[in-house]
């Protein structure tokens, strides 16, 4: 879930405000502005006001927020702004509107005089329904509900995709290889654009000195070209940082490519990328990816819910995908990015819904849905029997034998412990174990017996992370016990590399007889008992 709290530009509301706020978009070259929407659909302005681009009529920074008039009641479904700056975004009904500055003609309203209220940009596309817009630093460029693409504004190299390097301060529409394509999505870079069509093409224009087009080549192109590197793989987003692309293809995999001198493209290195590259993020699907033309940071979030950054990331260059505790993408914009923008126009009421994943783990232990009571040293765990039957073929037997409608409610477990049956439980719900060494010992015990070989290579991981001299020989034998034959040879190995340490624990010499002999026998082949 978005918090908006975390922006400190909100800092300024109050909580019932903050609490009002259904869409919200921070930008600046100091992320200190924000224009935000309510749940009762009126539109909000705050912050330092540069070049009139909050849209309330004058220059005047507001740190009280002030009503933008001319757009509450719109519903506003696409927002971005350039970093110019000037703000660009379309209405549920297909207006477009903009304001800021306008040097460039990036406002797209014939002029090149600055606009500090909303002007109705769509007056100049006559019947045409805008679905999407998307800024450059000085450029804009929408989205038509028939996947034809207009942009206007800075030129110098071919952004705006004419064919030539001429500014324009209206809208034209841009053609060439776009012209008998249906484009679904559009992305800006500072100086670049790239549109992605219904049939997984991407096509890209404009400035290419550092490879962000994808082209193979550093030159400028001044139309739409195939990033040709693609070809045979269907894309179906892309997201542009300020001289880098990222793309999402149908299989939730990642391309990259193009500037990296922070470590942006997230290959492990920070050269330059002509062409696009496959990065490798787990081995987990992603299902969203985020970048913005005002940062050099990337962001993905995957199937499972996992967020990771790379990238520019508060003033270090993290040049390999990095695992976060964020639980949204946007977090990561927040509170590590330079400047602290927003890469979309936020929604809250969107990012409430949970995935399947993240329903499943909320319910874990509910009293409230489970029909399923496991009492454990005297503590209840509350599960849903189907869940348990899914994941479980010993629950699924188990039921399938001898459960009944009839049968009472708790069952008793008297071979595991409390800290064991639970972790064990919570890994149906969720994949994942999270125990110490000593504990993940019992349950690698009831993996054992469950026949559970998922949860045993899992358990053995976390073993052999907590491995200490103090208890290597608790987990050798508990390796030897559950026939553990990789743990078995890791632990043994340990104990060989600090055999003094360890010898030297009452844990050596409260080992079982049988095994203490083995373990000496085994060792003196290796040369550890020469003396």
């Amino acid at each position: 879930m978005v918090d908006v709290g975390k922006w400190p530009v909100f800092s300024l509301l109050s909580p019932q405000e903050i609490k009002s706020i259904q869409q919200a978009c921070v930008f600046g070259t100091s992320a200190t502005e924000a224009i935000y929407v309510t749940k009762n659909d009126e539109v909000f302005a705050l912050g330092v006001n540069c070049s009139n681009c909050l849209g309330i009529g004058d220059g005047q920074s507001v740190v009280t927020p002030k009503k933008i008039e001319a757009l509450c009641g719109k519903k506003i479904i696409s927002l971005s702004y350039g970093s110019g700056p000037h703000i660009l975004l379309a209405t549920k009904d297909g207006e477009t509107y903009s304001w800021g500055l306008n040097s460039y003609g990036q406002l797209g309203n014939g002029t090149t005089g600055p606009g500090s209220l909303p002007f109705l940009v769509s007056s100049m596309f006559y019947d045409k329904t805008v679905l999407e817009v998307a800024c450059g630093s000085n450029h804009s460029v929408i989205l038509t509900t028939e996947g034809e693409v207009y942009s206007w504004g800075h030129n110098n190299c071919g952004q705006v995709g004419s064919g030539s390097t001429a500014s324009q301060a209206t809208p034209r529409r841009v053609t060439n290889c776009l012209q008998n394509k249906r484009v679904v999505a559009i992305a800006c870079g500072q100086i670049y654009s790239m549109a992605t069509t219904d049939n997984g093409e991407v096509y890209a224009w404009g400035y290419n000195g550092s490879g962000q087009l994808g082209t193979g080549i550093s030159g400028n192109h001044l139309t739409p070209c195939r990033v040709t590197g693609l070809q045979g793989i269907c894309v179906l987003q892309t997201v542009c940082g300020s001289a880098h692309t990222l793309a999402l293809t149908d299989e939730g995999l990642l391309y990259a490519w193009g500037a990296n001198t922070s470590g942006q493209l997230g290959i492990g290195n920070k050269i330059n990328q002509l062409v696009p590259v496959l990065i490798t993020v787990e081995k987990e699907r992603i299902v969203e990816i985020a970048a913005c033309h005002s940062t050099h940071t990337s962001a993905v979030k995957t199937q499972g819910g996992q967020v990771y950054m790379w990238g520019y990331c508060r003033g270090q260059s993290v040049t390999l995908p990095r695992l976060t505790h964020f639980s949204c993408t946007d977090d990561v914009f927040a509170c590590f990015a330079a400047p602290a923008v927003t890469w979309r126009f936020l929604s809250i009421e969107q990012d409430d819904h949970l995935t399947v994943v993240q329903s499943l783990h909320k319910e874990f232990d509910s009293l409230e849905t489970s029909d399923l009571k496991f009492c454990v040293e005297g503590k209840l765990i509350h599960v849903h029997k189907a869940v348990l039957k899914i994941r479980c073929e010993h629950f699924r037997t188990m039921f399938q034998s001898y459960w009944s409608e009839d049968e009472k409610e708790v069952i008793e477990i008297d071979q595991f412990s409390y800290s064991v049956y639970r972790a064990f439980l919570e890994y149906l719900y969720t994949d994942c174990v999270n125990l110490p060494p000593e504990d993940a010992i019992g349950l690698l015990d009831l993996a054992t017996s469950y026949c559970e070989n998922k949860v045993k290579k899992l358990c053995q991981e976390i073993i052999k992370r907590g491995i200490t001299v103090e208890n290597a020989f608790l987990l050798l034998s508990a390796a030897v016990r559950y026939d553990a034959k990789d743990l078995e040879e890791f632990c043994f190995k340990f104990c060989m590399n600090h055999l003094t340490a360890v010898t030297d624990t009452d844990a050596f010499w409260q080992m079982d007889g049988s095994l203490l002999k083995e373990f000496i026998v085994k060792a003196s082949k290796c040369g550890a008992f020469k003396n």
